[in-house]
C-alpha cells in the first residue's frame, strides 16, 4: 500500500453515518473516493459534493450519491490532498486545476483532513507554484501584476492549448522562492483582476494533517489549540 493510500484510508475513519462529505481531486483523494465507495456499498448513509468533475464521475461510479450543492450550506468533512503543506498547516494547492471549487468546500466545512504523502511536507512554502485561476479574457494582464509580487508566471499549458478549468477559465502557474506571509500574499492576488481564486489555503482553515509514509506508517498531526 503506497503512503498516499495509507493516508486516505486513515482519513475516511473520520466520515460518519448521515453525513455530508466533501471529495477532494488528485492523485490522492482518489484512494479516498474509491475506499467511501466501498464503505457504502456495505451500508453506510453518507451524501458528497464533489470538488470537481472528474471526483463526481468517480464518486458516481463508485455508488456514492451526489448532494446538489444548491440543497447545502456547508459540508461535515472535506477530505482532499496538497501540493505542499508547511509546519504551520498553510497549504498550496491546485496542481489539480480544482483549487476555486476546493477552497470553497475547504472554507465551509466543519472538518477539514488534508491527505498527504511525507514528501508534500515543507518548513516553509515555496517549493510548489502556487497556482492562479483567472478569467480568460485580459488573463495576460495579470501576468505581469503577479511577477511584480515576486514570481515566474506561467500559463499553464494541456496539450497545445491552455489548460482549462471546469469553471471554463485559466490557470497562471506563479513560482515563488520562500512564502513568509501567506495572508499578505493571497490578498495581493485576489487584489489583481480577473484573478478568480489562487491555490494558497491558511492554516487555520485547517483541522487534521494525515502524513503517509514510505515505511509503511501514517503521522496524524493536530494544531495545538
Amino acid at each position: 500500500m503506497n503512503p498516499k493510500q495509507l493516508a486516505a484510508l486513515k482519513a475516511v475513519e473520520y466520515i460518519k453515518e448521515d453525513t455530508i462529505v466533501g471529495l477532494g481531486t488528485g492523485t490522492t483523494a482518489f484512494y479516498a473516493i474509491q475506499k467511501l465507495g466501498e464503505m457504502v456499498k456495505e451500508g453506510m448513509r453518507v451524501r458528497a459534493v464533489c470538488s470537481s468533475l472528474a471526483s463526481a464521475k468517480q464518486a458516481i461510479e463508485s455508488g456514492i450519491p451526489l448532494a446538489g450543492m444548491t440543497e447545502i450550506t456547508s459540508v461535515d468533512i472535506y477530505i482532499d490532498g496538497a501540493d505542499e503543506v508547511d509546519d504551520q498547516f498553510n497549504l498550496i494547492k491546485g496542481g489539480g486545476g480544482a483549487l476555486t471549487r476546493e477552497k470553497i468546500l475547504a472554507f465551509n466545512s466543519q472538518l477539514f483532513i488534508v491527505i498527504i504523502d511525507d514528501s508534500k511536507l515543507s518548513a516553509k512554502l515555496g517549493r510548489f507554484p502556487v497556482a492562479v485561476e483567472t478569467i480568460p479574457f485580459g488573463y495576460n494582464f495579470a501576468i505581469p501584476h503577479l511577477e511584480a509580487l515576486g514570481c515566474k508566471a506561467t500559463v499553464r499549458q494541456s496539450g497545445d492549448n491552455f489548460y482549462k478549468t471546469d469553471n471554463g477559465n485559466w490557470i497562471i502557474d506563479c513560482q515563488f522562492q520562500t512564502i513568509t506571509d501567506l495572508e499578505a500574499l493571497e490578498g495581493a492576488i485576489h487584489a489583481i483582476p480577473g484573478v478568480v481564486e489562487c491555490g494558497l489555503f491558511p492554516y487555520s482553515w485547517v483541522d487534521i494533517v494525515i502524513s503517509g509514509n514510505n515505511d509503511g506508517t501514517v503521522r496524524e498531526l493536530k494544531k495545538i489549540s
